[in-house]
């Protein structure tokens, strides 16, 4: 550290000498609420606690006096990230647990963040309405007024779906969706957005649904960081959903409160990298509070790729609002699937997974990251759609290949499959059947969505039959995950608890980015300072005490 030339110098009070050598300042560097001075001398480096900085001449000549490397001011996990994110949504951590689909970001998990000062969104995709209500009114119940969030997704084959879901929101006063994989905007979302609309006493725009868009392409995130379209109000307007007022007021706020940038992640990617990505939205979100000058910011998150305290601490360099982490939430011992799917993913390293074919958005080609080692899921899925890209039907499909569907993919005659897939979208969406009836090639996509469909169904309850099917959804941050953790109690998938998965990582991102601190006054720093390894709740919260 210089300052015009001249090197500070620091002095103790006389309350606590310094203490030398690599082990204390890799000691001082982990001990989050404790401000030091990184001091040079005689024997290497040496810690400081309180004394007196200065730059005086005679500072430096009197006994004891020492030149000052660095000083590290005091970090805790709370304090990283954006404060407006924290205020808007009334938690102490800007840390995420994102809505993992088929309740898998499961009542239990969500009810842990709450509690912690965290968010967490309920994974209320793929599940049908009753559940996703009982879900509501639990959680509801028993946070109380402490944050948390469910999952909105984006249904292209099944609309009616979403706006049903959208309702069951508004009638139950939920008052935070996670919105996911949208291509666009659609007519649901806007009127969750818009509809109770109003000003306070003040004058301001007011609205009580917030939203939370999950998006990894950039004309897709300024659909969401601007007001809703014109089309979609003028529709709501035309089917009394909403009245004039809160059409006018809706052209006044974005669509989304905020944005999560949605890096290389499990389920539905683009596979974007997180280091390129996440300046691109925050330059977008500046572009269009410059344009559309909103009185309340939109902040932007980073989700994808996040699982040890290095990748989190780079986040929130970069200048991401908050961090969501979803892959490793999936192996915690609160995530509603089966062990057998949990020993899975401990087990996997990042070049575990791979992309297939999405159920809800087969036939447009979409796929979604999973996990390939230990089942045959995805490559199965991609041959699904090999053969719906390559047949107009059923009947089309040359017996020998049917032979191996029904043999090692249904276990079943395909007539069978299709009864089934009747009988189901007879209680979903019967326009389904209607169509099918009349485009054999359409039937054909309905019954090779129904094994893409069931495949997570059977993960997350575990069959034993359909091991090898179990389509279970993972980006590369699970195996990264796992490496950090090895050798540590976290390894053990009986020890993951979203809660301590979480501080671990908040705190080692605050530790390594009081290293960087460091590194970026100029002053080098002994092997292994700045590393963290995973510990136990009680230590962490011993580590954060003052002392």
């Amino acid at each position: 550290m210089e300052t015009n030339g001249h090197v500070p110098v620091w002095k103790s009070n006389g309350s606590r000498s310094p203490e030398s050598g690599p082990e204390a300042v890799k000691k001082a560097v982990l001990q989050l609420g404790k401000p030091f001075f990184l001091l040079g001398g005689r024997n290497g480096q040496a810690v400081g606690y309180g004394g007196s900085m200065g730059m005086e001449a005679g500072l430096a000549n009197e006994t004891g006096a020492l030149p000052v490397l660095a000083f590290v001011p005091s970090l805790r996990p709370e304090n990283l990230g954006d404060p407006i994110f924290k205020n808007r949504h009334g938690l102490r951590y800007a840390y995420v647990a994102g809505a993992m689909a088929n309740g898998i970001t499961s009542v239990e998990m969500v009810r842990a963040m709450g509690l912690s000062g965290m968010l967490g969104m309920f994974g209320a995709a793929g599940l049908p309405l009753d559940r996703v209500e009982d879900a509501v009114v639990r959680l509801k119940n028993e946070l109380n007024s402490r944050p948390f969030g469910s999952n909105l997704i984006h249904s292209p084959n099944d609309p009616e779906h979403e706006m049903a879901v959208a309702k069951l929101y508004l009638r139950h006063e939920m008052r935070l969706v996670s919105a996911s994989a949208y291509l666009g905007l659609t007519l649901p979302l806007v009127y969750y957005r818009v509809k109770g609309i109003y000003r306070d006493q003040d004058g301001d725009v007011v609205c009580p649904n917030r939203v939370v868009g999950k998006v990894s392409r950039v004309e897709v995130a300024r659909r969401f960081m601007s007001p809703a379209p014109d089309k979609y109000l003028r529709q709501l307007l035309e089917m009394r959903m909403i009245d004039e007022r809160e059409a006018e007021l809706a052209a006044t706020v974005p669509v989304a409160d905020d944005i999560t940038a949605e890096a290389d992640s499990g389920g539905h990617t683009d596979n974007r990298p997180a280091i390129s990505l996440l300046p691109t939205m925050l330059a977008l979100r500046d572009e269009m509070q410059s344009k559309y000058r909103y009185k309340r910011p939109i902040c932007v998150g980073l989700g994808g790729g996040i699982s040890t305290p290095a990748a989190a601490a780079a986040a929130f360099a970069m200048g991401a609002a908050y961090i969501l982490t979803g892959s490793v939430n999936q192996s915690c011992v609160e995530a509603g699937t089966s062990e057998q799917v949990r020993r899975m993913l401990a087990e996997s390293c990042q070049a575990d997974v791979t992309m297939a074919p999405a159920a809800d958005m087969f036939e447009m080609g979409i796929k979604v990251q999973v996990l390939k080692r230990g089942t045959m899921f995805p490559f199965r899925a991609a041959k699904l759609y090999e053969i719906y890209s390559k047949y107009e039907s059923l009947e089309d499909i040359p017996q020998k290949i049917r032979d191996m569907l029904e043999r090692d993919y249904f276990k079943c005659t395909c007539g069978q499959v299709w009864e089934e897939t009747a009988a189901f979208f007879r209680q979903r969406d019967p326009k389904q059947i209607e169509m099918a009836e009349k485009d054999p090639r359409h039937k054909m996509a309905l019954v090779f969505r129904s094994y893409l469909g069931r495949s997570s169904g059977w993960a997350t309850c575990g069959d034993p039959d359909r091991r090898m099917d179990y389509q279970i959804w993972c980006g590369p941050a699970m195996g990264a995950f796992n490496e950090w953790v090895r050798g540590t109690f976290l390894e053990k998938i009986e020890n993951r608890k979203t809660v301590v998965v979480a501080m671990n990582l908040l705190c080692g991102a605050a530790v390594a980015t009081r290293a960087n601190l460091i590194r970026f006054q100029g002053a080098a720093l002994p092997p292994g300072v700045g590393e963290f390894s995973p510990m136990p709740y009680e230590q962490l919260v011993e580590l954060l005490q003052d002392q």
